[in-house]
């Protein structure tokens, strides 16, 4: 005959030893009432047996009230809504303030917070994560990764976007854009890259010439004197301006040494130093700065450029592998 083979404590899992140990209170109960009932039936056989019955009641009664005690604290005792009972569902949240309350002022305060802070080496701590991110199974960057999406997620998106803006605005703002500009013309004039940018000055002004022709020979017709408009000579005299102008261009354009064109190379290099010393021009510089901060449009760039961020940062802290 197979006996069936009951699992060892060892293996049993973690519930079952809360289980035992209710069903020996329970058998232990029963049994003092069992003890209880006999010792009373028979009390009157001898004086001793009085003690017996004693022991019994006493036992039954402490079990039945630590029992009520336990099943309080968690719940209605054989679900019957007694009053003052099911103490810690009820009160959980008060409960839990308190608990948070006295860990604050008696376990985190300055004082204790940082002799144990003080006992912490965290630079080695991190040189050695450092110099071997890959050890281990990778939890504490999951962890980290983790724990810094779930922030930045918990965190109220409008006013953090609005912090995040003013700080780019404050800083953009405390921004003296002159000298760095006339800083950046003068580098570029002494290395001689400056000569595209007239270049590309000049061939934009062949251009605007060429598409508002009609505007000059319009504005040349309207200022002529009637003989010039009766013997059609205006129209030579704006042939001859357009022909002069793109004469010149064109020239400007073939020739570096122009003297219109040093011209406007003296007039950048005059810019390049009112832009670095000159106090006025820095202060319509830092207004045309403001301007372009204040307008809309650079508002919604600013936004955008901080929701691209932090849609960035949360995919690689939820993915940190492929970061």
């Amino acid at each position: 005959m197979t006996m069936l083979r009951l699992p060892r404590v060892k293996d049993a899992p973690a519930a079952h030893p809360a289980r035992r140990m209710r069903i020996v209170a329970t058998g232990m109960l029963v049994a003092m009432a069992a003890v209880f009932a006999i010792a009373r039936a028979t009390a009157h056989l001898h004086p001793a047996i009085g003690f017996v019955q004693a022991f019994a009641e006493a036992a039954m009664v402490g079990g039945l009230a630590d029992w009520f005690a336990v099943t309080a604290l968690f719940r209605h005792p054989l679900g019957l809504p007694i009053p003052h009972t099911a103490i810690i569902p009820r009160n959980k949240d008060r409960i839990g303030d308190t608990l948070a309350a006295f860990l604050r002022d008696n376990f985190l305060t300055p004082a204790v917070v940082a002799r144990r802070m003080r006992h912490m080496d965290v630079a080695s701590a991190a040189g050695r994560f450092l110099a071997s991110p890959s050890g281990g199974d990778g939890r504490l960057r999951e962890g980290a990764s983790r724990l810094a999406a779930d922030i930045l997620e918990a965190l109220d998106q409008e006013r953090l976007g609005g912090m995040v803006k003013g700080a780019i605005g404050q800083r953009l703002r405390a921004l003296n854009l002159a000298p760095l500009i006339g800083q950046a013309i003068e580098a570029a004039m002494r290395d001689g890259r400056h000569g595209p940018v007239l270049d590309g000055i000049i061939h934009w002004a062949d251009r605007t010439l060429e598409a508002n022709e009609h505007l000059i020979r319009a504005m040349v017709h309207e200022r002529a004197g009637k003989v010039l408009r009766w013997t059609g000579l205006d129209e030579n005299l704006a042939n001859a301006i357009l022909s002069g102008l793109r004469k010149m261009l064109a020239e400007m354009a073939a020739d570096p040494e122009h003297s219109l064109r040093l011209k406007a190379e003296e007039g950048m290099a005059k810019l390049a130093f009112d832009l670095q010393f000159d106090l006025e021009m820095q202060a319509k510089v830092a207004g045309i700065r403001d301007e372009i901060l204040d307008n809309p449009a650079m508002q919604r760039w600013i936004e955008g450029m901080w929701e691209q961020a932090r849609a960035g940062l949360l995919r690689a802290a939820r993915d940190p592998g492929r970061a």
